[in-house]
């Protein structure tokens, strides 16, 4: 929930998205993952004032601030925590009102430990959607027991049938577990070593530092890609498909989850009341199942979540799982900007 997450949407759906926009609420514009204008998730704010929000669409974090930060006026944006510390001192969100929020109060707390999220100005950031990074796998070329370990990355048995994320905060959540490191808050320089030597073992036999969930699907059911370090999302595209597609959320050192939400642009275009209409309705119990259905992401609102069955939950990986947990939390900008970097280097044979 992600800096480069989600499904882009292709040239067909592109063009009906920007025709539904011209009919939509002009007192209402999301800033969106491209693919999360989903109609289900929207009934409740369609039944009350008639017409969907305005939607623009993004591909990653970097490109939803680039947008806003040079000008684009939006009433809410979707990003991943680690982007907000960059809409704080831009000084472009204000805090929530939390009481217009129906669900707040059914909200994790922990998912507000961050003081990038909650200080004494307020909650700046409201967690909403959360999946996974895990190892994505060929169950028929692939042996179940060759994925119980991080260390399958390093396999010399599939090298060049290997994709890791792109984006640094998977990279270096997986480096961590792998070197057994389970959150970066007080990380030290001598893990952050250790996480960057193993990265470096594990470089060669990458293939390919996937970006869109959509290509790493159609790389993984060509039979390019054998193993991956994946989200949610290509899981559920080859599963759509009928692909052989394993997902191991629980290796021995464990795995990532990562979370998303809603920042409250100031001096949006539209009507804030609105603004906690569309919350709202993204919220609600109705919308859990379509979000899943369509993204593959869970609602952090548990009575959302109580509407989908168990088995169903299970068949979608978001079900709950007993494991090594990395929440991919907000770090502090110096660390984030250090370990950018030295992935960089790792990506150029550095």
């Amino acid at each position: 929930m992600k800096q480069s997450i989600r499904l882009l949407a292709t040239a067909a759906t592109a063009l009906a998205l920007s025709t539904a926009a011209q009919a939509a609420d002009p007192d209402l514009t999301i800033l969106d993952w491209a693919g999360w204008e989903i109609d289900g998730a929207l009934a409740p704010y369609v039944a009350k004032h008639g017409d969907k929000p305005t939607y623009a669409f993004f591909a990653d974090d970097d490109e939803a601030f680039q947008k806003v930060s040079s000008g684009f006026k939006a009433d809410v944006v979707h990003p991943c925590p680690g982007a907000v510390p960059r809409y704080r001192d831009a000084g472009l969100i204000e805090p929530w009102d939390t009481s217009k929020v129906e669900a707040f109060s059914k909200i994790d707390p922990k998912l507000f430990d961050s003081h990038f999220i909650k200080d004494d100005g307020g909650v700046w950031f409201l967690p909403f959607d959360f999946a996974y990074t895990a190892i994505a796998y060929n169950t028929k070329e692939v042996p179940e027991a060759d994925v119980q370990s991080l260390e399958v990355f390093a396999d010399p048995k599939y090298a060049g049938r290997i994709s890791i994320s792109d984006n640094s905060d998977d990279v270096w959540a997986l480096a961590f577990l792998a070197t057994g490191v389970t959150s970066w808050e007080n990380v030290t320089d001598e893990q952050v070593a250790a996480a960057a030597a193993w990265l470096r073992k594990v470089h060669p036999n990458v293939r390919s530092y996937w970006s869109d969930p959509s290509e790493l699907a159609q790389m993984m059911a060509s039979g390019e890609i054998l193993v991956a370090w994946s989200w949610n999302d290509p899981v559920a595209i080859l599963m759509s498909e009928g692909f052989p597609v394993g997902f191991n959320r629980a290796p021995k050192e464990g795995s990532t989850s990562f979370f998303c939400g809603f920042v409250n642009m100031k001096d949006g275009p539209g009507k804030e009341d609105k603004v906690y209409d569309w919350v709202n309705s993204m919220y609600a119990p109705s919308s859990a199942a379509p979000i899943v259905e369509a993204i593959g992401y869970a609602n952090v609102n548990p009575d959302a979540m109580a509407t989908i069955p168990a088995e169903q939950q299970k068949a979608s990986f978001v079900d709950k799982i007993d494991t090594t947990l990395f929440l991919q939390t907000p770090m502090d900008p110096a660390l984030r900007d250090k370990l950018v970097e030295e992935f960089e280097l790792i990506k150029s044979g550095f």
